[in-house]
């Protein structure tokens, strides 16, 4: 007879419980995940949403921020500037209250300092002792206007130092730039080596004026009867031939021989080269520039005696224009008025 099988099926029936509850259990698990998962979601987009207003607050208030900033720059900008117009107004107005509680004296001493200045500040501008001297003197006069014990001091520096530009040899730039318009204005007459024209320096008046005493001697001779007339005649025409072959042939000494291959159509640029040098110097001059003034001078002098006929008394007296001009233009400082610079500081100072 067979086992009953009972107890199997009380082991498939557990077993089905277990699983349902397992079962339940697992759907309650999901399901609570779920919910917690939906929450977290939940919490997440409001958590986000927080953010992005905040963002958006923080945009809106840096934008206001920006703008008080600019706003506030601005307001300083403007205070800086009343401030510091103010402080050149007070400034100003310091200035005033010295110069109105200064004394005459003062206001003479300080005049007199300030004209100085300025004039050996146009000195040094125009290389001229001129505008020093004539301030120097201005100042003299107007302190013997006034005629005070405290200012004899500073006449006798005034004086000193009077005579201190007055011994200084500056340039006189107007007087040489004269001088050079002048040469350049004789350029174009000057004689050149290479004229054909040119007489040399060996011919004298008594060889050119030999023909016509020539001829008188053979009328002499002919009037005593010696020589017939024709005989005399011929030897005249004869004589005036001689002395015309003989002009045909010069012999001429020549330092430079390159001058002598000048063409004549190149005699127009060595002369517009020569008054270049010359417009060069005088530029120099007129600039304060002295070492290129001697430059261009020099050159000038050496193409003058290379290419020009320096026996020709025009070429001469352009060369010594130049060798004046050399001489005179020299690089000189202008005295400086210390002397009464330093008076003038003492006398201020009540020493």
């Amino acid at each position: 007879m067979p086992p009953p099988a009972r107890p199997d099926g009380r082991l498939w029936q557990a077993a089905a419980a277990v699983a349902t509850v397992l079962a339940v259990s697992a759907l309650a698990l999901a399901w609570s995940g779920r919910q917690r998962v939906q929450t977290l979601e939940g919490e997440l987009v409001r958590r986000q949403q927080a953010s992005a207003e905040q963002a958006t607050d923080a945009r809106l208030l840096a934008r206001q921020a920006q703008e008080l900033t600019r706003d506030t720059a601005a307001k300083m900008a403007l205070l800086e500037a009343r401030v510091a117009e103010s402080a050149v107004q007070r400034s100003q107005v310091e200035d005033l209250m010295q110069s109105i509680a200064r004394s005459r004296d003062e206001n003479v001493l300080a005049d007199i300092e300030a004209a100085l200045r300025v004039a050996l500040q146009h000195s040094a501008i125009t290389g001229s002792t001129e505008p020093l001297l004539a301030a120097l003197q201005q100042a003299d006069e107007r302190l013997a206007r006034h005629s005070q014990p405290p200012l004899e001091r500073v006449r006798r520096a005034i004086a000193k130092d009077i005579e201190r530009t007055r011994d200084v040899g500056v340039a006189d730039i107007a007087a040489l730039t004269l001088r050079l318009d002048e040469a350049i204005r004789a350029v174009d007459d000057l004689p050149l080596l290479s004229r054909p024209d040119r007489q040399p320096a060996a011919v004298r008046p008594t060889e050119v004026a030999r023909p016509p005493a020539a001829s008188a001697s053979a009328n002499a001779v002919a009037a005593e009867g010696d020589v017939s007339p024709w005989r005399a005649l011929w030897q005249a025409w004869g004589v005036q031939v001689w002395q015309e072959v003989r002009s045909l042939v010069r012999v001429t000494r020549i330092d430079q021989p390159d001058a002598m291959l000048v063409a004549p159509e190149q005699a127009w640029f060595l002369r517009e080269n020569l008054k270049l040098r010359l417009l060069n110097a005088r530029l120099a001059l007129l600039s304060r520039q002295f070492d290129t003034a001697q430059s261009d001078l020099r050159d000038a002098r050496t193409a003058l005696e290379r290419y020009f006929d320096r026996n020709a008394r025009g070429v001469q007296g352009v060369a010594n224009t130049l060798r004046q001009v050399m001489a005179q233009a020299r690089q000189v400082g202008v005295p400086r008025p210390d002397a009464t610079l330093a008076a003038i500081a003492a006398a201020a100072a009540g020493r």
